[in-house]
């Protein structure tokens, strides 16, 4: 009589292949399941790491639409508040050693937090590395304030749209010192509030690596 399990009426146990498989196929399987949260995302970032210039890209439409967002809203607080309907974050961008420091205050604090939010989006998009994203975002930004004020220069006032975005001080040919500093610090402050906000956002992600990989 046969003595195997399946004459006993009770099903056949399936082979053992915790030792090959997924089992041998998974770092912290062989390491007996005590790999570091350290350990996994380095492995990570190793391959998924590095500047985004999608995500980069992305983060300054973000930092541009802010922009725009939160000129209108200061222009709509002072028509509301002081009675009329001057931009004064426009004036600053437009005319920097013409405008009152009220404006040039206002102007960086509307480039410093819509940076940071162009920052931060590419901070969560791209996952790693979030002062590269930061830096990328703000290059965007250059890169492409050049080329609309190449192609205002070439055609027509017009077609300025930087004039329309507030993003920096305008530069022309009059300008003075004054404007030019005042240039240089708004890019400074873009720069510091992308790379802030691309930390913000990279560092969202590793509160989740904590929460699913623990300590």
């Amino acid at each position: 009589m046969s003595t195997s399990a399946g004459a006993a009426g009770q099903p056949a146990r399936k082979p053992n292949r915790a030792g090959t498989g997924q089992g041998a196929a998974n770092p912290a399987a062989r390491d007996g399941g005590t790999e570091s949260r350290e350990r996994v995302v380095g492995r990570e970032k190793e391959q998924f790491g590095g500047v985004k210039i999608g995500s980069a890209f992305f983060g300054w439409l973000a930092a541009a639409g802010t922009t725009v967002l939160l000129s209108a809203i200061a222009t709509a607080f002072g028509a509301a508040l002081l009675a009329n309907n001057v931009d004064a974050a426009g004036e600053a961008a437009a005319n920097p050693q013409g405008a009152g420091v009220a404006g040039v205050i206002l102007l960086m604090v509307i480039l410093f937090v819509a940076y940071f939010c162009g920052g931060y989006v590419a901070g969560r998009m791209a996952r790693f590395n979030g002062v590269m994203q930061g830096v990328a975002v703000w290059i965007w930004g250059i890169v492409i304030a050049l080329v609309l004020a190449l192609i205002g220069a070439v055609a027509s006032s017009e077609l300025d749209i930087n004039a329309q975005l507030n993003t920096y001080p305008q530069l022309s040919g009059d300008n003075t010192a004054a404007a030019v500093i005042s240039a240089v610090i708004a890019a400074l402050v873009a720069l510091g509030g992308a790379v802030l906000g691309g930390l913000a956002g990279m560092r969202f992600h590793r509160r989740v690596d904590k929460a699913g990989l623990g300590d």
